[in-house]
């Protein structure tokens, strides 16, 4: 970024000012000059964290009233689901200004220290975050640090901080076609300042435990690391979560998207691919990421679930179920939106009320369960593929997918049949244990027995030696 060059005379009238506010001045400007370097930083994953599964909260269309009052009534069911993390879509006003739709979008923030008034008050806010600490659960937000609206607070007095063509027109983040938001531009130091102060309002007023950070590979990975430093020098353990699947960007984040898996089994439901597809996928990851790098498993979230389609929209034919329970098994932290417990067989409209409508819950003693043994079992904690995970070679490769989950003597077993028929199979090596099933089909787990496994069929089993 430029530096402002003043002239000689100027320079010798402000030198007395200077000299006698040195202090208070030089830490602002180091803080300033700062935020533009890259640093060393080294986070901490939160220790709350290695055991934990996350649950996506759609505040607009999770009730008939869309507020934090209405969904704090469904606390007390989500613990007994035994969900970990309440990861809030974005809580801030959303912009009148090139709205799209009635509501427009989480997306487009007006004001990053308020409360979007269709979810209630701040009082209300604080209130659900209280309430969740008190159940022993953990609250993170949705946070857009890439862009704002077209009338956010920040557009009369800084316009600066946004990003400009040629002709000094504010843009659209670019190749997108987000035209209800405005480009923030990341080469101005205040810009990153102030982003941080917002960030930190909420740590320090409303006591949160963490940031979904959206786009945040559209975002400079230095402001990440300062943004991780601040908030850690708050509150240490704080949990970030970043809308990303590279590895670099782990340096401030500690969990990222694990889009290939979700692709991978939205081609395999089509036969567009098979389980040797899959365990390439595994090989690359553990050669990608570091041991403390975890992936974010789902088969939908918010932007699946409106732009893609629903679970079964996309699978069509195939057992959502198996999936779900491949993304509990693997490496990694398993996702729930929004309704997959009840289950959630439709597009919710993005800028618009369109309400879930929570009747039987017919998902939940699955999503339980899973739930359960994912934070029960230290052999499913957030730890890594070349520590935690063994790949079993079976005689059915193509359409088979067999893998053991360890940590010292617990080992969980896992067996799934990608395919629309049933497989014969056998698995000629075998870890030592007397395993029993803990959800799926009852099928045995010795070395060269013949194995069947109906079509899309699982099995899950645990052994203790």
């Amino acid at each position: 970024m430029r530096k402002l060059i003043l002239p000689l005379i100027s320079l010798l009238i402000l030198s007395f000012a200077l000299v006698t506010t040195f202090s208070s001045c030089k830490t602002r400007s180091e803080t300033t000059e700062n935020l533009m370097d890259s640093i060393d930083y080294k986070k901490t994953v939160p220790e709350w964290v290695k055991n934990s599964n996350i649950y996506e909260v759609n505040t607009r269309q999770y009730t008939p009233e869309g507020t934090f009052k209405a969904f704090q009534q469904h606390l007390p069911r989500l613990k007994e689901m035994g969900i970990d993390i309440l990861w809030l879509m974005p809580i801030n006003p959303i912009g009148e200004k090139n709205r799209k739709g009635k509501l427009g979008s989480y997306y487009s923030i007006k004001n990053y220290t308020a409360i979007n008034p269709e979810f209630g008050t701040e009082a209300d806010f604080k209130n659900l975050v209280s309430e969740a600490h008190k159940l022993g659960m953990h609250v993170i937000i949705d946070w857009v640090a890439n862009h704002t609206s077209w009338d956010n607070v920040w557009m009369k007095d800084h316009s600066d901080w946004y990003t400009k063509d040629s002709l000094g027109n504010m843009t659209v983040p670019g190749g997108t076609d987000w035209e209800d938001t405005a480009d923030l531009n990341y080469d101005n130091p205040e810009l990153r300042r102030a982003m941080i102060d917002a960030m930190a309002y909420w740590v320090k007023n409303a006591d949160i435990d963490g940031f979904r950070c959206d786009v945040a590979g559209m975002v400079p990975l230095t402001f990440w690391m300062h943004a991780r430093k601040a908030i850690d020098e708050i509150k240490p353990d704080c949990f970030f979560l970043a809308e990303d699947g590279e590895p670099q960007i782990h340096k401030a984040f500690d969990m990222t998207y694990g889009w290939p898996l979700k692709d991978m089994m939205n081609d395999m439901a089509k036969g567009k691919k098979n389980v040797t597809h899959l365990i390439t996928y595994f090989e690359t990851e553990a050669k990608r990421f570091q041991p403390e790098d975890i992936r974010m498993q789902f088969t939908t979230n918010h932007d699946e679930n409106a732009w893609s389609g629903s679970e079964y929209e996309r699978f069509g034919d195939a057992p959502v179920d198996a999936f779900t329970v491949l993304t509990y098994t693997l490496p990694g932290m398993p996702l729930t939106y929004t309704g997959q417990e009840e289950p959630l067989k439709k597009r919710l409209r993005f800028f618009d009320k369109d309400t879930v409508g929570f009747k039987n819950y017919e998902r939940k003693d699955l999503i339980s369960k899973l739930n359960q043994l994912k934070s029960g079992n230290k052999a499913l904690w957030s730890y890594t593929y070349r520590n935690s995970f063994m790949g079993l070679k079976n005689t059915c490769p193509g359409s088979v997918l067999t893998f053991v989950r360890f940590y010292k003597k617990t080992q969980v077993f896992c067996a799934f049949n990608f395919s629309e028929k049933e497989q014969a199979f056998k698995i000629p090596d075998m870890l030592k244990g007397e395993f029993t099933v803990y959800i799926g089909e009852n099928i045995p787990v010795k070395m060269n027995e013949n194995i069947k496994l109906k079509p899309w069929g699982y099995s899950v089993q645990v052994a203790r030696d």
